[in-house]
């Protein structure tokens, strides 16, 4: 079952800035654009880019993103050599088990999967970007360049630097530092969290940080400086596309707003779809007084109010008189006559009564805040939740 190249995508992140949404589940498996899921883009990537053996790491509430994915039939991943595969933290005999410390320290007690495909290449994969990128194209620059690991990387401001891991190269373009959020940047290439090794040459330094007491057991943190250290060939693949992490509600919001330009992101690229599993709705229905303008409407969608620059994902009710504008709505909201919602998020199954005010229009200055409600929640009539506050419960709500 020999296979050039095998991904794993480590998909098992709590998400706690964004614990209103995640709470309940994984951050991967979050609504996005309407009709997606955060974890359908690196899943459709792999498939775009024929690599049909997919590991998908899960560690925190793992239970909605695995129902989710199932056999990977979506994605055109359901394959009798490969396809997609949940990879749980397990306990082997005689060992106690124990949850995945790190990202290297999860592929680590995943080896025994990924030599049953004996690879010549591992994809590391991060499941909370939104991003299409043709992993055949960095393999390929891997390949010709007989490199031990490459790193896909985007320039960034060096203000914005100051937030990522960052690549500073050689006067032979090679890869020769990596620094974390550094205070005074060196380059502008920021490291994407997507990674190509040569697996012979992973698989020991696996084992040797897995020896190392002192080790986070990281890629960014512990691998990928010990080989710069030992002088291994690292090489930068520099992506100029769309790329977002959505790891934080604004970043969130922002790339869901993303998804109504369409000079952002192509979701209508019949060579290269985004693929889900959408549920089987209805069509949308708009009432004679619905006003809609630059929105998302998904299957199953009913508008009577007014609906503007918002994503509305499936089963999604605006009633008669209710404002939905600057907003994100995820499955199964529903927005009551007379109610406003502005500048905010609204979590699965989630009901704003009529007459609440959910978030509020920015003001004249640079401060200004999303609003969030949590999945399942009943926002009471005539409450108003504040811009930039994130309500876990109904007892939150003044």
């Amino acid at each position: 079952m020999k296979k050039t190249c095998v991904a794993m995508l480590l998909a098992g992140g709590q998400g706690s800035r964004l614990y209103a949404l995640t709470r309940l589940e994984a951050k991967p498996s979050i609504p996005f654009g309407g009709k997606y899921r955060i974890i359908d883009f690196p899943l459709s990537n792999c498939a775009n880019s024929g690599i049909d053996t997919v590991g998908v790491l899960t560690q925190y509430r793992p239970l909605r993103l695995n129902a989710y994915i199932g056999v990977g039939q979506s994605w055109d991943l359901d394959r009798l050599n490969g396809g997609v595969y949940i990879l749980p933290p397990y306990v082997s005999a005689g060992d106690h088990g124990n949850w995945f410390s790190g990202t290297a320290n999860a592929i680590y007690q995943n080896m025994d999967f990924i030599e049953l495909y004996d690879p010549e290449y591992v994809l590391i994969l991060g499941g909370d970007q939104i991003y299409k990128m043709d992993y055949a194209d960095m393999l390929r620059e891997h390949r010709e360049k007989n490199a031990d690991c490459t790193i896909a990387v985007i320039r960034v401001s060096m203000e914005e630097a100051r937030r990522f891991g960052m690549m500073n190269l050689g006067p032979d373009g090679n890869i020769v530092e990596f620094e974390e959020k550094p205070k005074q940047p060196k380059s502008d290439l920021a490291s994407m969290g997507i990674y190509i090794f040569t697996w012979k040459k992973l698989r020991n330094y696996l084992i040797s940080d897995e020896q190392d007491p002192n080790s986070h057991k990281d890629f960014g943190a512990d691998i990928i400086p010990k080989m710069l250290a030992a002088g291994e060939k690292l090489i930068p693949y520099r992506f100029s596309g769309y790329w977002r992490d959505v790891g934080t509600i604004p970043s969130l919001w922002d790339a869901n707003m993303d998804m109504l330009a369409t000079d952002k992101i192509n979701l209508f690229d019949p060579a290269w779809p985004i693929m889900s599993r959408s549920p089987i709705q209805p069509p949308q229905y708009f009432g004679q007084k619905a006003q809609i303008s630059h929105a998302i409407v998904t299957e199953g969608c009913s508008v009577e109010g007014s609906v503007s620059n918002s994503v509305l994902s499936p089963s999604v009710r605006v009633e008669e008189d209710a404002v939905v504008n600057y907003s994100i709505l995820m499955p199964g909201v529903t927005v009551e006559r007379g109610a406003v919602v502005e500048y905010a998020i609204i979590g699965e199954g989630t009901t704003i009564r009529a007459g609440a005010k959910v978030g509020a229009p920015p003001d004249n200055s640079d401060d200004w805040s999303i609003a969030t409600c949590g999945p399942g929640l009943s926002i009471p009539e005539g409450a108003f939740v504040k811009p930039g506050v994130m309500i876990y419960s109904e007892s939150e709500v003044l």
